[in-house]
């Protein structure tokens, strides 16, 4: 039977594939630490429907490539804010506040 894995996408750029963190806690077996332990998957995505943040599940399948040994199953929550959608308009008011070299940088990307 195949695993079934549920973990967080942490990148996304690559077409049609994401890695997904997997994390959890374990005990040390001797000193009874509790410690976390993250691991990345490379997941196989169709249709680029996952984003960054998103809560996936990914499934185990036969090898894709040298390290993708996953497809993602389903996309279980999406993510709160999405890390396209970041706000960087600057108005001219706020541009008068920063410093001169700050301000000319942020007014010359907004005329592009």
């Amino acid at each position: 039977m195949a695993k079934t894995l549920i973990g967080t996408v942490s990148s996304d750029k690559a077409n049609k594939t994401i890695i997904v963190d997997i994390h959890a806690h374990k005990t040390h077996p001797i000193y009874k630490k509790a410690y976390s332990v993250t691991k990345k998957f490379m997941a196989h995505d169709e249709k680029n429907e996952a984003q960054v943040g998103d809560k996936v599940s990914i499934v185990e399948t036969r090898p894709l490539s040298a390290r993708k040994r996953f497809i993602l199953q389903a996309v279980i929550e999406k993510a709160a804010i999405s890390a396209d959608k970041t706000v960087s308009a600057i108005t001219e008011p706020e541009a008068k506040k920063l410093p001169a070299t700050k301000a000319k940088v942020v007014l010359q990307e907004e005329e592009k």
